[in-house]
């Protein structure tokens, strides 16, 4: 399976993810083609070569006319259906802009139609967002892999003041996202590069084993004096086997809790970055029904999702399993229905056959656009995959 991995030791933005994947081989030419499909006939991504603390990179910039406009994101979705980009693209680039939106709309406290895309709706973001999106079919890369996220410290300035880094629409995305603890007193990791990350990427940790086939370096604009400011991608391919991750898995019996409290903590369990958050019924003793609510989550967030139980519950003891999980492979995948194109999921089980499962989402707002029930959405992606 072709997997990247995106190694963020100086956080991620859109113009460093684009500039690896050109350094790593996507074709510039194709790309400004897509871009230009947009509408805009005097817009081009340009490269030159730079270095940073001594190491070569790609940095990339977007060439256009000054603008001063906002966009929402049905703007933006019109421009990309309206494009020459494929079915593939469309869904990676349209993916990324609903991650956008949803961060925004949530910090703002509006809705995903009328939030208003500030830094992110400017051209050189689309630009970027769409780059990205068309590189990364171009590179044919299935799987995604990323190292913890440094995100910097101190201020910035945005469309709505000042305000502490991370900013807030990045902090939203990068949640259930692990951090890696950084001292550099600038942004490392924008709004566009934590969309990229909460859209593409499966899972963080160390590189996966794979053959690593190129390496590209992308370049951000500031020198920093602390370290290299680049985004490096390694891009090769890795086992289809089932993969092996250790994971931590919290459980604790309650008989005295209402249901309204269960479901606020396990909101808060989801928030805080559980893997899975589920209940079952149980009987304890005196013969009253109890519920056993059980949290998988990654060791390093462990202790936090252990002191939600005892904050929200009424547990006295929470019980530690580690537990060794094995995933099937698996890729985005989209596939064209009646209804558009939905997005899902291609699982690859050990005996090489394949199942597709739908995204939700997709397929939510694909029934609302044709006005047509769920399971008719569901039941034509699943026949368009098969």
């Amino acid at each position: 399976m072709k997997t990247a991995y995106l190694d963020c030791a100086s956080g991620i933005s859109g113009d460093m993810t684009l500039g690896a994947l050109i350094d790593a081989g996507a074709d510039l030419e194709a790309i400004n083609a897509a871009i230009r499909s947009l509408g805009w006939s005097n817009v081009s991504v340009t490269t030159s070569v730079v270095k940073k603390k001594g190491f070569r990179a790609t940095q990339v910039k977007i060439e256009h006319e000054p603008e001063n406009k906002h966009r929402h994101l049905h703007h933006i979705t019109k421009m990309i259906d309206g494009s020459t980009l494929n079915d593939r693209q469309r869904a990676l680039a349209q993916r990324i802009f609903f991650k956008l939106a949803e961060a925004e709309a949530k910090v703002h406290g509006s809705t995903i139609e009328k939030v208003h895309f500030h830094e992110v709706g400017a051209v050189d973001s689309i630009c970027d967002i769409v780059g990205v999106a068309v590189a990364w079919d171009l590179l044919g890369i299935q799987r995604a892999v990323a190292s913890a996220i440094p995100t910097g410290t101190g201020f910035i300035e945005i469309a709505h003041g000042r305000c502490s880094i991370p900013a807030p629409a990045t902090a939203e995305l990068l949640k259930g996202i692990p951090l890696a603890p950084s001292t550099v007193p600038h942004e490392l990791t924008t709004p566009t590069g934590a969309a990229i990350l909460a859209a593409l990427v499966e899972s963080y940790g160390p590189v996966p084993a794979m053959t690593v086939e190129a390496i590209g370096y992308g370049s951000g604009e500031r020198d920093l004096e602390e370290q290299a400011n680049l985004l490096r991608l390694l891009i090769g391919e890795a086992s289809d086997r089932p993969a092996t991750e250790t994971l931590v898995l919290l459980e604790t019996n309650l008989d005295d809790v209402s249901g309204e409290m269960i479901g606020h903590a396990i909101g808060r369990l989801w928030e805080a970055g559980a893997r899975d958050v589920y209940t079952t019924a149980i009987q304890m003793k005196k013969n009253r029904p109890g519920v056993m609510l059980s949290a998988l989550c990654e060791p390093a967030v462990a202790a936090a999702l252990e002191a939600i139980l005892f904050a929200e519950t009424t547990t006295l003891g929470v019980r530690r399993l580690q537990v060794e999980r094995h995933k099937l492979s698996r890729e985005t995948k989209t596939v064209a229905t009646e209804f558009g194109s939905i997005d899902g999921v291609l699982a690859r089980l050990e005996d090489g056959s394949t199942r597709f499962s739908p995204e939700y989402e997709s397929c939510r707002m694909a029934a609302e656009r044709h006005r047509v029930a769920l399971r008719q959405v569901y039941e034509a992606a699943q026949r368009a995959a098969e």
